[in-house]
Order: C-alpha cells, then sequence, then structure tokens
C-alpha cells in the first residue's frame, strides 16, 4: 500500500495519503484547512541494514564525536541511539538505572 505525501499550498501543512493501490486515483485533501491545492512530496524511505553494516556503522569513530564517558547524559545518549540502531527499545528507567550502576549508586552485591 503506498503512502504519499503531501504539503498544502494555503496553508503549509504537510500530510499523508495512504492508497489501497497504486493505480488509485489520489485526490489529496488538507487534514487542517481542507484545501485541494497539495503539492506531492519526495517521500522519504527506509533502507535496511545487515547487523554487520550496523557493526560497522557503530564503530565509525566519527559517531562518537558528542560522547563524554565522564557525563552520563552524554552517555544516555549515546545508550539510546545505539539501541535504536541495534532495534532495541531500551527504556528510560531502564538507562537510568544503568548509569546509577556505572557511578556506583546502584544495589552493589556484597560478596
Amino acid at each position: 500500500m503506498p503512502i504519499y505525501e503531501y504539503r498544502c499550498r494555503q496553508c503549509g501543512k504537510r500530510f499523508s495519503v495512504l492508497t489501497l493501490r497504486v493505480s488509485e486515483v489520489v485526490q489529496p485533501r488538507c487534514e487542517k484547512c481542507g484545501s485541494r491545492a497539495a503539492d506531492r512530496l519526495m517521500s522519504r524511505f527506509a533502507m535496511p541494514k545487515s547487523d554487520e553494516a550496523r557493526m560497522e556503522a557503530l564503530a565509525d569513530p566519527s559517531q562518537l564525536g558528542g560522547l563524554d564517558e565522564n557525563d552520563p547524559q552524554s552517555v544516555s545518549r549515546w545508550m539510546r541511539k545505539m539501541g535504536k540502531e541495534m532495534g532495541e527499545d531500551i527504556g528510560d528507567e531502564e538507562i537510568d538505572a544503568m548509569m546509577q550502576d556505572a557511578e556506583g549508586g546502584g544495589d552493589e552485591v556484597e560478596d
């Protein structure tokens, strides 16, 4: 099912139209102002990456430019980015718990 993106000429709102078939004639209508005057936009597309390509992208030193290992917020941002790249959804609470453990503020196991 194709999804076409448009920009309303009257109000500038960007909106999408889902069709059932490629051959279907689309008559877009702006969701905001109701105008039918709209320009079709080039849609973004996703290209799947192999696991190897993902790992190479993560190992690229240019991807570590904003990482400061002494700043927990910087490490949290990097962890979220890594999680998204690997397809894992790491929740904020889980990241906060890991950061506390890394800083020595979490529950420690006694020997």
